[in-house]
């Protein structure tokens, strides 16, 4: 995604982030009905980045990559775990 796009959608939606050039050190994919769940866990950061797309996507083990995401809040057991929904991800 171009700097100028991202510029726009991060002044446009108050609670978007982007991060550029971080590492994948993790991608696990689980198909769900029509949906194919992807979870991707960064290099330097605690939480785990999440997205769904109808079909596999190339691993992005061990990528540089650039993500635009929304922090959030999910329950799993009975905690609350904050995780990131991923609006856009991109290889560098």
């Amino acid at each position: 995604m171009k700097k100028k796009a991202v510029d726009a959608l991060l002044k446009k939606h108050e609670k978007l982030n982007h991060i550029e050039g971080v590492k994948v050190v993790s991608h696990t994919q689980r198909e769900k009905e029509e949906w194919v769940f992807h979870t991707l866990m960064l290099a330097g950061y605690d939480v785990a980045f999440k997205f769904k797309r109808t079909k596999k996507y190339k691993s992005l083990q061990d990528q540089l990559v650039s993500l635009v995401y929304y922090p959030e809040e999910q329950t799993v057991a009975g905690f609350s775990v904050e995780i990131m929904q991923v609006v856009r991800v991109k290889r560098c």
